[in-house]
């Protein structure tokens, strides 16, 4: 279990990228949600211990992630949203480089631990070649392969499928999915999809607060019977925002598909419409923007 209670972090010129987090967060996959800028990153950073928070605490277990970093790194996996690698050397001899400064000391034991990561991750038949020649989902691989060097026991991957391939994503999915359920991994990200598909717990991020959490499923029923669609012209979209609590808009065709929040039928040709963890987002993160201009 990891218990977050009060991380606050202001960066120079004022901006508060951590405004009293709170979470507890369960062994399996769990999703942290959030446009950029929300201080998802921050937060990964700060639980990666690269970073110290103004206040508050996090313990993971019983280890104390503000002043005891270096008991949290040994039990510690973490995929960065941006990594940098030794550009003329193997996936191999890079994961060999890594897992000996993870503390895999005995040379046959390290080979042993290299191969089966580079199995596990779909990477042997590259393992020669430099990371550096990498695709984007291979590279994501890669990340995720040192992320597990030393069997870690807290695993944290900062937005791992922005710019993949659909296949490439399904793929990194099924791996995030296999080594997800016995250990505690947060998913950090902005793709709704990523955190639909692969986890029970969640929360969504923005403007550096923790603004919902739960379930998807419990979040998702909340709207039931609340959400309404219509299609409608581009014209049309100011008197509709004027009138209704528009929570997304969608091109199609040259017209746009106009999902709306609220507890009766607003009429005007909506028909009621079926929530999903879409909807429970941006309107979660329009409401704080109303809060905001308010």
């Amino acid at each position: 279990m990891l218990d977050i209670q009060g991380l606050t972090k202001t960066y120079a010129g004022g901006v508060r990228a951590m405004d009293n987090v709170s979470l507890s967060i369960p062994k399996g996959m769990f999703g942290l949600l959030g446009p950029n800028g929300a201080g998802k990153s921050t937060l990964m950073r700060t639980l990666a211990t690269l970073q110290a928070p103004d206040s508050g605490s996090a313990r993971f277990g019983d280890i104390d992630i503000v002043r005891q970093p270096k008991d949290l790194r040994a039990v510690l996996g973490y995929l960065p949203q941006d990594f940098g690698v030794y550009p003329r050397m193997s996936a191999r001899a890079m994961l060999d480089h890594l897992a000996v400064l993870k503390g895999l000391s005995n040379a046959k034991e390290r080979k042993q631990v290299v191969e089966a990561l580079l199995e596990q991750t779909n990477l042997k038949q590259h393992a020669n070649k430099a990371v550096a020649s990498y695709s984007g989902g291979m590279r994501q691989r890669f990340g995720i392969a040192q992320a597990l060097l030393g069997d870690p026991q807290l695993i944290i991957v900062d937005e791992p499928t922005a710019g993949l391939d659909p296949e490439e994503r399904n793929r990194f999915h099924n791996l995030l999915s296999e080594i997800g359920e016995n250990v505690v991994v947060i998913l950090s990200t902005h793709i709704v999809e990523d955190v639909a598909d692969l986890c029970p717990q969640m929360a969504i991020m923005n403007q550096g607060r923790i603004v919902a959490q739960g379930a998807p499923t419990d979040l998702i029923g909340e709207l039931e019977g609340k959400v309404w669609a219509k299609t409608v012209a581009k014209a049309d979209l100011p008197a509709l925002r004027a009138r209704l609590r528009v929570i997304s808009e969608r091109l199609s065709m040259g017209q746009v598909l106009v999902r709306v929040l609220a507890d009766t039928d607003p009429g005007d040709g909506f028909a009621a419409a079926a929530p999903d963890l879409e909807d429970v987002y941006f309107a979660t993160i329009a409401d704080g923007r109303r809060a905001k201009a308010a």
